[in-house]
């Protein structure tokens, strides 16, 4: 689950992380009071939107000005007005796609004065089975970029979890970011309160980027992006009273609360598979040949009727959808009550692009032949192999 940077600091802040002194705006007329609260003599208003590059995107909106969503001014007037052709314009990044995202908050937060930019974050090594530090000189520039092309900026640095932050963990961390005198034990203090929220909170990813060195000589964290693990959230409900539900994709709302796994794609072919590793090899296959899957959609072991069905209208709602594959393998689920969902689901919402069905397993003839007495006009495939082949050919124009 994400959550806005001003959320991010405020979690952060509670374990003694430093961040600049700032008030969340959620409509226009809010903004005089928060600038006022924050205090001059200069402020900077931060679009609040899941997506990053703010500062380099571009507003659709030719009312909302053509300087990014992070600007800086120099007088509650300013902050005023940048804070009004925000809210309610879509701001388009790199990292929100074409379409963009609809600023809903902005962040007005005091500027501070910067001397360095750096980079620092926390998140769990999977290939270690560890937390780990990332750290880098090279901050307030997309990370990605200097990994790819000058990855001896990057500094790596693995938590023991039996020891946690020490010393020699705060010195490692701090030469890779090259600090020195003072700024050696603010790094370490840093460093222990990132990680102490970090396990806390059931965090995967804590980013600070950038990570400044201000004209005093303190460590700052002037952005800050933190991820918590969905399975965790029952452990914190003052974390998920955090979610912004007008940040997440529709869909993928809808199928959290009928309890099924779902991301959305960008292709053409809508997927309903029953276990994850089965749903990644049906995504493979339809880009073996030639497509692109528009979902990942695992209905589960144990999926009913209804849950079958919320399932097919999830997918039969993305538009960019050209063509359905559901490929089923019936162990604890049974194919029967696959075909019932399907066919209750497309008497509902009607079918308006091609269906492939693949069942496999148990009570895997009964399945059929709910699906042929449907009157429906199903696909029928014999294997995986032969479910993608005629999908694809079906989206494409093909028989």
């Amino acid at each position: 689950m994400n959550i806005h940077e001003y959320q991010a600091k405020a979690v952060l802040k509670t374990y003694g992380a430093p961040v600049a002194n700032g008030v969340p705006v959620l409509a226009a007329d809010e903004a005089e009071a928060a600038a006022r609260a924050v205090g001059g003599p200069v402020w900077v208003v931060k679009a609040q939107i899941h997506a990053g590059g703010r500062g380099k995107g571009r507003f659709k909106e030719a009312a909302a000005g053509d300087k990014g969503g992070v600007r800086v001014v120099r007088s509650v007037a300013e902050a005023v007005e940048n804070a009004r052709q925000m809210l309610g314009a879509t701001l388009v990044t790199k990292q929100s796609g074409p379409a963009g995202r609809v600023v809903r908050r902005v962040y007005i937060e005091e500027g501070r004065d910067i001397e360095r930019e750096l980079y620092l974050s926390c998140l769990v090594d999977r290939g270690v089975g560890r937390v780990a530090f990332i750290a880098s000189q090279a901050g307030g520039v997309d990370i990605e970029e200097v990994a790819a092309r000058t990855p001896e900026k990057i500094v790596t640095v693995h938590v023991d979890p039996a020891v946690g932050v020490d010393e020699a963990l705060g010195a490692q961390v701090a030469a890779g970011l090259g600090l020195t005198g003072e700024q050696a034990p603010q790094c370490l203090r840093l460093l222990a309160s990132i990680y102490e929220a970090f396990v806390a909170k059931d965090m995967s990813l804590a980013e600070i980027n950038p990570l400044v060195v201000t004209g005093a000589g303190d460590l700052l964290c002037l952005d800050a992006k933190v991820t918590f693990d969905d399975n965790a959230l029952f452990r914190h409900p003052d974390v998920a009273e955090l979610r912004d539900p007008s940040e997440d994709d529709p869909k993928e709302v809808e199928a959290a609360a009928n309890d099924l796994s779902y991301i959305a794609l960008d292709g053409t072919i809508g997927c309903m598979v029953n276990g994850a590793g089965l749903a990644m090899a049906t995504m493979d296959i339809i880009k073996l040949y030639g497509a692109e899957p528009a979902n990942f959609l695992d209905v589960g072991g144990g999926a009913t009727k209804e849950k079958v069905t919320a399932a097919f209208k999830i997918i039969t709602a993305d538009p960019k959808v050209k063509g359905i594959l559901v490929n089923i393998f019936g162990g604890i689920m049974r194919c029967d009550i696959v075909a019932e969902g399907i066919v209750a689901a497309v008497r509902e919402t009607g079918l308006a692009v091609p269906l492939v069905v693949r069942l496999e397993g148990t009570n895997v003839e009964l399945g059929k032949r709910i699906v042929a007495e449907s009157g429906l006009n199903v696909i029928n495939a014999s294997d995986l192999d032969d479910a993608a082949q005629k999908v694809v050919k079906a989206v494409r124009g093909g028989t």
